[in-house]
């Protein structure tokens, strides 16, 4: 995601990191000189010559706006909804740690430290669920573009058995949950916790199970690729015939009309294509990293714990 100050007046010309400009200048540049090409030949083909008016440009270029904007409009909406997703995920990890330390508790002194163990653990796995999730979604089982890999990070939140554990599971998110709910029931069943408590961590358990599998279906399931076909191709099309339309009407001034409008729409498509999948990488996604990493750092604090990790820092107005 990027993070910086607001640009003013002409400085907007001048930006790149976080432009859609380096994902669409190869196509853009071998428009603008077709529409070079077809101006200095006036439109003609071999000798012969192509004869188009701007009106079938005006009805298909307003049904294509129509068009991208709708499909902007429904990528958008994943993106959103995966940032609403990452919003809950943060207030129910802090509601867990909340709750474990709130809810658990004992008058028994020789248990009072096997209580606040499990305290910490619930606490801390809701950190590192935040992580293992973030992981699952980038698709980065080694670690791969992020501060720390996946063993790693949830090697300093859980004990070393329940990581061992997590090797052999396939989706390690919905383990630690699993792990949560089993804590919970050790707790229930010693009577460290009152039912009527328990239902309400069970709740907030029930809350992270949601974001998990709001998540994925975001994460697996895109746009249907029909539907990016026919925009792609659509596109293409209009932007590659746009200079025969317009040649004849304001001659030299076709490859910068033509270079404006392809700018518009291979824009508008390749922002679609972007912000389609907001779980990745790239500049305008979400900032993952930094979401799992505010998220320990919160869970840390509500259990008086100091071993703070670093808060990741944008690179090139960039945040991860």
């Amino acid at each position: 995601m990027i993070v910086r100050p607001r640009p003013r007046g002409i400085e907007y010309f001048f930006l790149l990191r976080g432009s859609i400009l380096p994902n669409i200048w190869l196509k853009l540049c071998i428009t603008i000189a077709t529409a070079m090409a077809v101006t200095l030949t006036h439109g003609s083909f071999y000798h012969v010559k192509v004869t188009l008016t701007t009106i079938p440009f005006s009805l298909m270029g307003l049904a294509l706006a129509i068009f991208l904007g709708f499909r902007n409009s429904a990528s958008y909406e994943r993106f959103w909804e995966a940032r609403k997703l990452w919003g809950t995920l943060i207030n129910c990890s802090r509601n867990l740690a909340r709750q474990a330390s709130a809810f658990i508790v004992t008058d028994d002194a020789a248990a009072a430290a096997s209580v606040r163990e499990i305290q910490r653990r619930m606490a801390l796995s809701a950190a590192a669920f935040a992580h293992a999730l973030r992981h699952q979604l980038r698709d980065e089982a080694g670690g791969e573009g992020s501060r720390a890999g996946a063993g790693e990070e949830l090697a300093r939140l859980l004990p070393a058995e329940a990581v061992a554990a997590l090797a052999s599971r396939q989706n390690a998110a919905a383990a630690i949950l699993d792990g949560i709910g089993a804590d919970l029931r050790t707790c229930l069943q010693r009577g460290w916790i009152a039912p009527v408590l328990a239902q309400e961590v069970d709740r907030t358990i029930g809350q992270l199970a949601d974001v998990l599998g709001g998540c994925e279906r975001i994460r697996h399931t895109p746009l249907p690729f029909s539907y990016a076909v026919l925009l792609h191709r659509t596109v293409y099309v209009y932007c590659y015939l746009l200079p025969f339309g317009l040649v004849d009407s304001i001659g030299a001034l076709t490859p910068v009309v033509v270079g404006i409008v392809a700018y518009t729409f291979f824009g508008l498509d390749a922002i679609g294509d972007e912000i389609e999948e907001p779980f990745g990488l790239t500049a305008n996604d979400l900032p993952l990293t930094a979401l799992s990493y505010g998220i320990e750092i919160a869970v840390r604090e509500a259990i008086g714990d100091d071993a703070m990790p670093e808060m990741p820092a944008p690179v090139a107005y960039c945040l991860q």
